[in-house]
């Protein structure tokens, strides 16, 4: 992917109406001559991006109490293992969980507690502690670590379209971090696929609210 048409790109992006919020910018990229329903075809990693994305990834963590006063003190919420009971049954709080948060991490030592209690509803909307993203971790880890790294991580997949999206920025990001974390996207799908950018039909980048603006591939 060349560079320069990606800063073109962007740049006409960037010219578009402005709007009184800050949008995010999305990077996709539309695949061709893949099957969704096979495990060639089917796209569902986690990568860490360059850099900063410029918007606040908030985490929910599932601790036991040994660590509980510096889950609160790192992650955006904490909750222990005595307060699950509190969610048993209730799908409402559940649910209101899995909007307000981007990721959930959970210590391997009470993984199978996490899944009775949350897993009915998290699970479906893959939102469970994913062992993938570094987000099932041991008691000891590093918590400031984990949520630094998971502040730069995206989730990279095909779901039912061959289209991957994935969120690199805002319309406040300087244009060469934002060109690195498009470079970054591509490079690590191109490898994914059994032929490479021959599987790639096109990209673009697009606003909240925009229409999409195409890279040349």
């Amino acid at each position: 992917m060349d560079t320069q048409k990606i800063l073109d790109a962007l740049k006409k992006l960037k010219e578009g109406k402005k709007r009184n919020f800050k949008q995010s910018i999305d990077f996709a990229i539309v695949l061709k001559e893949v099957n969704l329903n096979s495990p060639e075809g089917k796209i569902d990693e986690f990568l860490v991006l360059p850099v900063n994305r410029g918007k606040k990834v908030k985490i929910c963590a599932f601790v036991d109490k040994d660590i509980s006063t510096d889950a609160r003190t790192v992650f955006d919420k904490a909750i222990t293992k005595d307060e699950f009971g509190k969610y048993s049954g209730d799908k409402k709080s559940i649910k209101s969980l899995a909007r307000e948060y981007d990721y959930f991490i959970a210590q391997s030592t009470i993984m199978t507690d996490v899944a009775t209690t949350f897993g009915k509803i998290l699970g479906p909307k893959g939102r469970m502690p994913n062992p993938k993203a570094g987000c099932v971790i041991p008691p000891k880890a590093d918590l400031h670590s984990i949520n630094r790294r998971l502040q730069n991580t995206v989730r990279v997949r095909t779901n039912k379209q061959p289209v991957i999206s994935v969120m690199v920025g805002t319309e406040d990001s300087k244009d060469e971090d934002l060109e690195k974390n498009i470079l970054t996207v591509f490079e690590f799908v191109k490898k994914k696929l059994p032929r490479a950018d021959q599987q790639i039909k096109k990209a673009y980048v697009k606003t909240t609210m925009s229409e999409p603006v195409f890279i040349g591939v």
